[in-house]
Formats: structure tokens, sequence, C-alpha cells
């Protein structure tokens, strides 16, 4: 299988280490800083020759020149940003196919929360890596997109299977369930998930990755396209990309 681990770094932040150990190959996704990755290269001696980036923002690449000039990693990443990401060997976009030995990886585009945003999907790992598109119960900010547009994004996952394990790129699950049960405190699911997130967090262990299943049933900003969740917010009958913005609006101002 795909090995997948996961690196802690600044406060909340994730990196993704992806392994195919036959072939001793090895890519990071999304290194913020370059010190946890160096560390755990020395540490076990794993052969990295990529970085893949979800988008620009500094504690997604900030290590990214480093981990370069240490590793002489290839760096890929949107090639909408080129004209702000310095050092990239690889302009990506939608449909692209990335090899990872004996892996394959297509590149999402998933504008929203930036205008190049990018997810990558293992369709036959069923692991999808999803940078600050989508959280466990929340999703990113629009900082440079649309709510439309994070709308469509945020369905392009919904699309995928049921099973897929889903990594994204920060420890928010708990900070969310705040806000995803002040609009769906009637949710079943909702209310075990929280429950199982607490037992996790009170154990030091990450609530990431989840199942993409259980996202869909507990996670109200993918839930725009249920009746129930617009009956909550008084939009009966709206569109989901309307229920959607009004999600996201309450969550900006949400305390």
């Amino acid at each position: 299988m795909l090995s997948v681990h996961q690196l802690a770094a600044f406060n909340d932040n994730y990196i993704h280490i992806l392994l195919d150990e036959a072939a001793q190959e090895g890519v990071v996704i999304d290194p913020g800083d370059a010190e946890p990755v160096l560390q755990a290269v020395a540490q076990h001696g794993w052969h990295l020759t990529e970085i893949w980036a979800t988008h620009h923002h500094a504690d997604h690449v900030g290590g990214a020149p480093k981990l370069q000039q240490k590793l002489g990693l290839t760096f890929s990443a949107a090639g909408s940003d080129a004209r702000r990401l310095a050092g990239i060997d690889r302009a990506l976009q939608d449909g692209d196919r990335l090899r990872l030995g004996r892996y394959e990886a297509q590149v999402l585009a998933v504008p929203g929360h930036t205008s190049g945003h990018l997810a990558y999907w293992f369709e036959d790992e069923r692991r999808l890596f999803c940078g600050d598109t989508l959280f466990a119960l929340g999703c990113g900010r629009l900082f440079e997109g649309s709510a439309d547009e994070m709308w469509h994004s945020l369905s392009r996952f919904k699309n995928l299977p049921g099973e897929t394990l889903v990594y994204c790129a920060h420890e928010y699950t708990l900070a969310n369930a705040r806000f995803a049960l002040s609009v769906d405190p009637g949710n079943p699911a909702l209310l075990k998930r929280i429950e199982e997130a607490r037992a996790l967090r009170d154990k030091g262990l990450p609530t990431v990755p989840f199942r993409l299943d259980l996202e869909l049933e507990t996670n109200p900003f993918l839930r725009a396209d249920r009746g129930e969740m617009a009956k909550a917010l008084g939009l009966d009958q709206a569109p989901a990309e309307k229920v959607f913005a009004a999600l996201r609006k309450l969550k900006d101002d949400f305390k």
C-alpha cells in the first residue's frame, strides 16, 4: 500500500510524506516548515524526490526552498501560481497525472480558498490530499474565490468513493465542531463524531485522516444540498450554492 506519514508543524499544520517503499521514492505535500521533513528523512533514511504543493500560502510552502536546496527535490505546484511561487519546476493544472513509483495521483483544481488551489487524488488507493479546501467538519475560508467556486470544488470531493481517506492540512476538528453543532444540533452522527474526536485529542492523537462518507453525514458545508440544512437556515428550497454561502458567512462571523 501507499505509505503515508503525517508530520506536525507549527501549531496545527500537517505535512504529509508519501512513500512507495518498494521503489524507494517519496514525495512531501505542503512542507510549510523544512525542519520536520529533514528530521524525518535523517531518522528514517527516506529518499524523497518531489514536493507537491496544494496552494501558495507560506504555512504550506515555506519550507520548499530549503528542501530543494538540501535534498534536491522537484517542486510541483499550480501553474497559475508561478507568479507568486518562486522555484516551481513543474507547473500543474487540472487533470494532470503524477507518478510516485507504482502509484498515480490525479491533480484536481479546487479553487475557493485560493484561486490556484489543488488537491491530489489517488483513485486506486482511495486517498485524497486536499490542503485547505476541506477540513474535518469544516472547509477553508474564501480568501480568493467565491462561494460558488468553493461549492463546486467541494462537490468534486462529494462524488468520490465514500471509503476515501481524506488528509487535510490542519487539525481544526474540535474548533469546527463548535460551529457544526450550532447549525446542525440534531444530527446524531455529528454528536457521535464529536465525542470520538474529543477522545482522540485527549490522547494527543490526530483526527486526520478521516473517511469521506462520515464527513458527508456530519460536515455542514458538505450538507448544503440537504433539505434539512436549508431549512435550519431559513432557506427552504434555496439552491445549494446559496445555502453554502450562508453557512460560510455564519462560520466567518462565529465566535
